[in-house]
């Protein structure tokens, strides 16, 4: 293909983000001179800064895109030849219709993708389950481009790294091990109790040589409670949350955004999951680090699940409390 541009649409959470990057590398590796933007919301776009197969970050107005013509004329100055919408959207999808993108394809059958001549990639209803890294480039696989690897990857400046390595010699000043646990998942996916976490805390720091940092944006207040944690997140910009995770030895945590970050950085990772399809570490789970992936047990789902998995708090004959958490993890702490 000759002139390819392309444009990756995902206005979504944190952790589909992450899991988009394989696509730029992958398109450029095999059309290394066409030009790739991705078009993502603010608060998602330090993802991408710095990725050196992205010739462009587009962010989508906090307003909406509705009659926005400035984001409009933007695109279609572009002289796209390909958009890619990996979260169907009706606004987007109509947007890149007008804006002259001759090939759409997406992920859906909705009927504003019909009404447009959208290309759809089914994913047939996850038979067989997959990765959603792996859905992800089926879209580029429809543009006959080969995939050498579905691993994602967030790219930090050399003085980013240095400043990880501050960082880490600062906070961990005498070699100890330095754990993150992020406490919170933003009701995307089952999550231990807050009061869990302080127990599993609350031993973790009777062992030595270990520092541990919460990497939460938000601290609940009975975590400022306890002596002795680390708040380097607290009300930091999503850039410098990576900057400071990837300064982890370990990051434990449900199955979020922070976890897909700590994975695409190559840090080590420890992730509570549930079986379930929607849920699947097979679907959901970290890709390309060191993890380790904690589930209840076998029977669990069929005498405890309350119908929700973002319900679903672990608890009870099965589940996984900070006892159970604490035992899996201990020796790879000390």
């Amino acid at each position: 293909m000759q002139n390819l541009r392309i444009l990756i649409s995902r206005p979504d959470r944190i952790g589909d983000v992450v899991l988009s990057t394989p696509l730029p590398r992958e398109i450029k590796n095999k059309y290394p001179n066409s030009f790739v933007s991705v078009l993502i919301r603010n608060y998602t776009k330090d993802i991408y800064l710095n990725n050196p197969f992205v010739d462009e970050i587009i962010v989508l107005p906090e307003n909406g895109i509705y009659l926005n013509f400035q984001l409009f004329n933007k695109i279609k100055s572009l002289k796209f030849t390909h958009a890619i919408m990996l979260l169907p959207n009706k606004n987007i999808n109509w947007l890149l219709f007008f804006a002259g993108i001759k090939n759409r394809i997406s992920t859906s059958n909705k009927i504003y993708h019909l009404l447009t001549g959208t290309k759809i990639v089914s994913r047939n209803k996850y038979i067989p389950l997959r990765h959603e890294a792996d859905y992800c480039l089926d879209t580029i696989r429809y543009l006959g481009i080969e995939i050498s690897s579905i691993y994602p990857e967030i790219y930090l400046t050399e003085e980013e790294i240095l400043s990880a390595k501050e960082i880490k010699n600062t906070v961990a000043r005498n070699g100890e091990k330095l754990i993150g646990i992020n406490i919170s998942s933003g009701n995307s996916a089952p999550n231990l109790q807050k009061e869990e976490y302080a127990k599993l805390i609350k031993k973790m720091l009777e062992l030595k040589n270990i520092k541990i940092a919460i990497t939460d944006y938000e601290i609940p207040d009975a975590f400022k409670k306890i002596d002795g944690l680390i708040f380097f997140n607290e009300n930091k910009p999503l850039r410098k949350s990576i900057v400071n995770i990837s300064a982890l030895d370990l990051l434990i945590s449900a199955s979020t955004g922070p976890m897909h970050i700590a994975a695409a950085l190559k840090v080590k990772t420890v992730s509570l999951f549930c079986p379930l399809t929607a849920c699947s570490p097979k679907l959901w789970g970290p890709l390309g680090n060191d993890s380790i992936i904690i589930l209840p047990e076998a029977d669990y789902c069929n005498t405890n699940c309350p119908g929700d998995p973002k319900l679903c708090d672990f608890s009870g004959p099965g589940g996984i409390d900070a006892e159970k958490l604490f035992s899996k993890i201990k020796n790879l702490i000390v």
